[in-house]
């Protein structure tokens, strides 16, 4: 397999793009080939008019096992031990994680089998996910003398506080009905239902305003992080803002009306 396939892209007819981990050979490993190419992927999204939601699945038995444990170990072998290239490495990570939340598109999570450490960290980030009933989380780094800080990231900022350190202290897999409950998937699925149920959620979204969309997700983010008193300043000024936009006089006008709204993402 060339590296230019590692990474599928497909556009439907609904502005859905399905972006396919296809790297089933290493378990979909964020490789420092795959972590470029989704990065290169996400950053073409937020600018691509015709995107309206991006759903992130995988080929193969895995959804995704993580860093390439085998590429690491060869970086050892440079001068500095490693130093140099581990910290590329987590850049370029952390980069693709935050590029999922900054994305003003909705990126859905299709997850089949496992997903563990930076696998994890992946379904963690996106902002919505529904996994097959058969799937299985896991940060299993210290299982092997290594804490998975990075995906501890993304964890801590969707599951309760005691949750997320059982997962980061045993490493134990946790099943996609446990997920869904600690709130790490928004729901499991039969895996024969599980496109269907991805798509569905994606043909939902995919049919409201963009603009609206990207003003949400982009005030969700912002206002985790302050005060409640400068949670509210921001968000009412973000409402005014909205309020303001074409987009949204003519869905009140639809609603009032009783006529199905004619969005110009504006």
């Amino acid at each position: 397999m060339q590296d230019s396939d590692i990474l599928l892209s497909d556009l439907d007819g609904h502005g859905i793009l399905r972006l396919t981990l296809n790297d089933a050979r290493r378990r979909n490993a964020l490789s420092e080939g795959m972590l470029s190419r989704l990065g290169v992927a996400l950053s073409d999204v937020g600018a691509n008019r015709a995107v309206r939601v991006v759903v992130l699945a995988a080929n193969g038995p895995a959804f995704c096992a993580g860093h390439d444990l085998k590429e690491l170990t060869a970086g050892r072998t440079a001068p500095d031990g490693g130093r140099a290239y581990f910290a590329h490495i987590m850049a370029l990570c952390s980069g693709v994680m935050q590029a999922i939340v900054t994305c003003p598109k909705p990126v859905i999570a299709e997850v089949t089998g496992i997903a563990t450490a930076a696998g994890c960290q992946l379904v963690a980030s996106c902002d919505l996910a529904i996994a097959a009933s058969t799937a299985q989380f896991s940060t299993p780094g210290v299982h092997i003398g290594l804490f998975c800080s990075t995906p501890m990231v993304a964890l801590s900022r969707n599951v309760a506080n005691k949750h997320a350190m059982e997962m980061l202290l045993t490493g134990d897999m946790t099943p996609a009905a446990r997920a869904a409950e600690i709130g790490l998937v928004n729901r499991a699925v039969a895996p024969e239902a599980l496109t269907d149920a991805t798509m569905e959620m994606a043909r939902k979204i995919a049919a409201k305003s963009s603009l609206t969309l990207a003003t949400g997700k982009r005030a969700f983010y912002e206002q985790r992080e302050m005060t409640l008193a400068a949670a509210y300043d921001h968000a009412s000024a973000v409402m005014v803002e909205n309020m303001l936009a074409r987009d949204a006089a003519e869905g009140i006008g639809a609603f009032i009306a009783k006529r199905a709204p004619q969005w110009q993402d504006c």
